[in-house]
């Protein structure tokens, strides 16, 4: 099935007038560990502006101020703080682990405590460097009863999957999912022709193009989805992250008519007036 504009109409819905930042979710973001703090910063700027009520961010102490100078929308720790992650970790709704998340020991050690920590029916987003950690330990460490979302490029799904790049057909991809990980289990397949699939049901996007090939894209799509999956109630997790993908390419297209490269932050800056748009029925 195709993604679309109707798809997006169906989804993005008018906030209710008796309403307040608890309704749109709580986010937890873990990421930007020396030297990729800009990657958590632009998946934290992509939820913000995505309309996630209350976000915070895991980091590098030293991100702190940079982060909250660019966007002091977010709250923000240092993620070596075990206590303060670990109630981080509970109090959120969706929690986004990956965006320059590296992989270093410590990287390793930070993913195994959150999946020690996190309940198996909160929604977990695995992005970036932590799909890199999750294909060395293999996805049997995940419960099979796991609210998942999967954001890889070809090259990540590869690593994980054990699908060479050749192989990733949407029968082959499909096999994987339902092999490894658990019937909930979302994968955003990301190419030139991104598709997101869950179970037996496949979304194909047809927008997008070479403009968007420049570094933090990746993360600002995962900032996308991870606020998307925490509003709109009325809709399916899988059509509520469909949209996400979806409207990230739609803008991308409109921004590259005069951009010959459309920069990740730019994407963000124009997501509430998108959202506005399609909320107009």
């Amino acid at each position: 099935m195709i993604i679309d504009e109707r798809d997006l109409k169906k989804v993005i819905i008018p906030r209710p007038k008796e309403s307040h930042k608890g309704d749109f979710g709580r986010l937890l973001l873990i990421g930007g560990l020396y030297p990729f703090g800009g990657a958590i910063l632009l998946s934290a700027l992509a939820c913000v502006n995505s309309g996630a009520g209350l976000v915070t961010v895991a980091t590098d102490k030293d991100n702190i101020s940079a982060l909250h100078s660019r966007l002091p929308e977010a709250m923000a720790f240092d993620v070596d703080d075990r206590a303060l992650l670990e109630e981080n970790i509970e109090k959120s709704d969706l929690v986004l682990i990956g965006p320059g998340l590296n992989e270093t020991d410590r990287s390793e050690e930070i993913f195994d405590f959150l999946i020690d920590q996190i309940d198996p029916k909160k929604l977990l987003l695995i992005d970036g460097s932590a799909l890199r950690i999750l294909a060395k330990k293999g996805p049997s460490l995940l419960s099979k009863k796991r609210a998942l979302i999967l954001t890889p490029h070809q090259k990540e799904w590869e690593n994980l999957s054990r699908l060479t790049i050749e192989q990733q057909t949407l029968d082959n991809n499909q096999a994987i999912l339902k092999e490894q990980f658990s019937e909930q289990t979302i994968l955003v397949a990301k190419s030139h022709q991104t598709s997101i699939l869950q179970g037996d049901f496949v979304y194909q996007l047809q927008k997008g193009g070479p403009y968007q090939s420049t570094g933090g894209m990746g993360d600002t799509l995962a900032g996308m989805i991870a606020a998307f999956a925490v509003q709109f109630p009325k809709s399916s997790l899988l059509d509520r992250v469909a949209a996400a993908v979806c409207l990230h390419s739609l803008i991308a297209d409109e921004l590259s008519a005069d951009h010959y490269v459309v920069l990740p932050s730019t994407i963000s800056e124009e997501i509430p007036k998108w959202m506005q748009k399609f909320s107009q029925k």
